[in-house]
């Protein structure tokens, strides 16, 4: 009977020790589903690999820093961590470098956001609107822990807030869309 394949914990280990397969087996194994959840977040696929490539870079040289499940975690959670990290980065960089109204299409400046897209094709309609219709502090709690599945403490690194601040918006959400969907 041969040796289960390594999880994603160890193989952390292992790239903080320089092991490039272990970075290769890594990247095989979670940029799918990574790429996946940065295209619900942004519909440019130029964003979405520049930040992918930051991000597992940042792996690459941080893998030593992974406290994993000792702490809570997962290394799938650290690295949608350091992902969303890096798409808050280039959006705010974008955000500088603003092209001038006149090249923008006139359709772009009517887009729905790729959250709220996402938003629509997972949820029903009620539910999407009143998901839509929540204060941007707790939708944006809602769609890291339902739409992304984060946990409390992922939600919290994520959102650099702390899980006390997590877990209440998260109820008053869950309160809120009770209410409205009733």
């Amino acid at each position: 009977m041969g040796e289960s394949p390594p999880d994603e914990e160890a193989l952390l280990r292992r790239i903080a020790q320089g092991d490039g397969a272990a970075f290769d087996e890594f990247y095989r194994r979670t940029a799918p589903g990574l790429a996946v959840r940065l295209r619900r977040r942004c519909a440019d696929d130029g964003m979405v690999a520049e930040v992918m490539q930051d991000a597992y870079l940042a792996v690459w040289r941080a893998a030593s820093s992974y406290v994993g499940a000792r702490a809570g975690g997962s290394a799938a959670g650290w690295l949608w961590t350091i992902a969303a990290r890096r798409m808050v980065d280039a959006y705010r960089l974008q955000a500088r470098r603003p092209l001038p109204h006149a090249e923008l299409p006139a359709a772009a400046l009517t887009v729905p956001a790729a959250e709220d897209e996402v938003v629509d094709r997972v949820m029903d309609d009620p539910v999407a609107d009143a998901v839509r219709d929540l204060a941007p502090e707790l939708r944006e709690v809602v769609q890291a822990m339902v739409l992304d599945e984060l946990s409390v403490r992922e939600t919290s690194a994520l959102l650099g807030v702390p899980e006390g601040t997590v877990k209440t918006r998260a109820r008053r959400a869950r309160a809120l869309l009770r209410q409205v969907l009733s």
